[in-house]
């Protein structure tokens, strides 16, 4: 890991609670980043909200939350000039150095149920889509747009085998995350000339609150269990660790790709 300095480094963190990005809040901070979180948490689940701040702040770094809807452009707007605010109007540019979108709000009902009013709306449709996958486009933008990222600056996106695979229950989430992947190879593209690379994490099938949400979660993780070629499942912690590893400067090569991290979970299928 390259040294990282305090006093200018920083990462945003969309959906820092907990999960992937908690993990990665955490490691990262460790690494020597500040990080701005980003959560949408009622007062029962704040507890891991507190747990990762006081992780962050454990390892010496600064930690900036906003209990706000990362996915709502006010939102959104007020969030990138109070990031411009706080590390200063003179000075900002370039200092966040990671963005990691990680949020996991969307429907799961089927395309085509057997009740016509179990199936999905268009107005869900759009909402699934607009959370975990175009949010990464308007942050990416917002954040180069405003000079806060430059050259040397990581891009990553959370998504899964659900993007090339059916599973029950999974919905527009499926599409959702082959969508998030292209968005991902176009911004590498836009972005590869500004020194900003880009790329998308495919996490193994992982204990999550994300997960647990999904109908047959426990199916979901029995079968990755019995054959992730590796004996068990992916953890955040596995994901974090992949993160730390390519935020590295001599990864700047590395762009536009999909990095299974996952025991080697894919190749089974």
């Amino acid at each position: 890991m390259s040294k990282r300095n305090p006093e200018s480094d920083w990462a945003v963190i969309l959906g820092a609670s907990s999960g992937f990005g908690g993990a990665t809040a955490r490691r990262l901070a460790k690494d020597g980043f500040n990080i701005f979180g980003f959560h949408l948490d009622r007062r029962n689940t704040m507890d891991a909200v507190e747990d990762t701040i006081s992780a962050i702040e454990g390892h010496g770094q600064q930690a900036l939350f906003f209990n706000a809807n990362a996915a709502d452009d006010d939102v959104r707007s007020q969030a990138i000039r109070d990031i411009i605010d706080f590390l200063g109007a003179e000075d900002f540019s370039g200092k966040v150095k990671v963005m990691l979108h990680s949020l996991a709000f969307g429907n799961l009902r089927s395309y085509v149920a057997t009740d016509t009013e179990d199936s999905i709306s268009p107005s869900q449709m759009d909402m699934t889509f607009t959370v975990m996958s175009h949010t990464l486009v308007y942050w990416a933008r917002d954040l180069v747009e405003a000079g806060l990222m430059d050259d040397g600056g990581r891009i990553f996106a959370m998504t899964s085998a659900g993007s090339h695979r059916i599973w029950p229950h999974y919905g527009a989430v499926s599409a959702v995350k082959a969508t998030l992947d292209t968005h991902v190879r176009r911004l590498a593209y836009e972005l590869a000339p500004r020194g900003i690379t880009v790329n998308s994490i495919r996490a193994g099938v992982t204990d999550t609150p994300a997960l647990k949400k999904i109908p047959g979660n426990l199916d979901l993780l029995d079968i990755a269990r019995k054959n992730n070629p590796s004996g068990r499942l992916t953890t955040p912690e596995d994901v974090a660790e992949a993160i730390s590893l390519l935020v590295d400067d001599r990864s700047y090569w590395i762009t536009g790709n999909i990095i299974g991290v996952d025991g080697g979970e894919d190749v089974v299928g």
